[in-house]
């Protein structure tokens, strides 16, 4: 992917943090926005960003002159989209815009030109309406910021091409990142989730049960410890999908209809399928695994910690 042409069109922090990561890739960026001189002065902060990236040691000690030699502001969209290969929308959350953007797109951009939009909750079934052959066209989502985030959805819908879907698997996999396919539905993934959580913490606060303060310590230490390492179905697996059974039944007591025991969990039960330590369970990790898995867990957690404690805490509130 090293010698392709990408287009990305919306140059602001989101559209920058993108054309970062692929100009350090080796790919040709053209950034474009509403017009040239903005697409010059966020090329500018590019640029003042990636210095203090290389300063801060969170950059390679020549990305500045990488992407100085990699990134080029375009004087309009047409003209960043003439000849590239890929096309990457990153405009503002509205379908409006995004619509607008994305006939202008289609009208100047090759044929066979994949074309990407890093929208993070509009339908890319949707999206697709403005974009002549929407064969090429699916959702590539990147989360904020860009260079720092290592996952990437990709989202096709019902027409998308496969061969689309592995450009777009080939262009992030060159930038280090990690992609994952998910279905066209409304929120995606990444945002479903994050909003499940946000919405039952915000109920947690509403009943007086706990500060947000307090819960976001709960979070980050206890559960939300764990994600960097393993998702919510291997830490079930590894937990014991009986013993998650038993405390659904207990929430239910409560919350019956909120907290549902859900059906997926209710089968593997029911076939005495309860996790790793059955050898079988969401995820079928073999039973002669678990010693090496929780080996790995209790020096990856180790590690999580020293990393925390090396950092510090977030500056978050007012120091005393």
């Amino acid at each position: 992917m090293s010698t392709q042409t990408i287009a990305v069109v919306g140059s602001g922090y989101m559209g920058g943090g993108i054309a970062q990561v692929l100009a350090l890739s080796g790919a040709t960026v053209r950034i474009a926005d509403i017009s040239e001189e903005i697409a010059r002065k966020n090329y500018e902060r590019l640029i003042d960003e990636a210095r203090q990236f290389v300063a801060d040691d969170l950059f390679p000690a020549d990305a500045v002159e990488r992407i100085e030699a990699n990134v080029e502001p375009a004087a309009s969209i047409e003209d960043a989209v003439a000849d590239a290969d890929f096309i990457e929308e990153a405009v503002p959350e509205k379908i409006e815009i995004k619509h607008d953007t994305l006939r202008r797109i289609s009208a100047a951009a090759r044929p066979d030109a994949v074309i990407g939009s890093n929208t993070s909750t509009i339908l890319i079934g949707s999206l697709a309406e403005a974009v002549s052959k929407p064969e090429r066209f699916l959702g590539v989502h990147f989360s904020n910021p860009a260079p720092f985030i290592p996952g990437v959805e990709l989202i096709p819908h019902e027409t998308t091409k496969e061969t689309a879907i592995e450009t777009a698997e080939e262009l992030v996999a060159a930038t280090g990142k990690e992609t994952a396919r998910v279905k066209d539905s409304t929120g995606f993934v990444l945002n479903r989730l994050q909003y499940a959580l946000f919405h039952e913490a915000t109920q947690i606060v509403e009943e007086g049960i706990a500060t947000p303060e307090d819960i976001d310590t709960i979070v980050r230490t206890t559960f939300g410890f764990r994600l960097p390492v393993f998702g919510p179905f291997a830490i079930a697996d590894m937990a014991g999908l009986d013993v998650y059974s038993f405390c659904y039944a207990s929430l239910q007591t409560r919350w019956p209809e909120r907290f549902a025991t859900p059906e997926s969990l209710k089968e593997l039960v029911d076939a005495g399928k309860f996790g790793t330590k059955s050898g079988a369970g969401y995820l079928d990790v073999p039973a002669e695994r678990t010693p090496e898995l929780v080996a790995y867990r209790n020096k990856a957690y180790v590690a999580i910690k020293k990393l925390m404690d090396d950092l510090g805490p977030a500056p978050i509130h007012p120091t005393s």
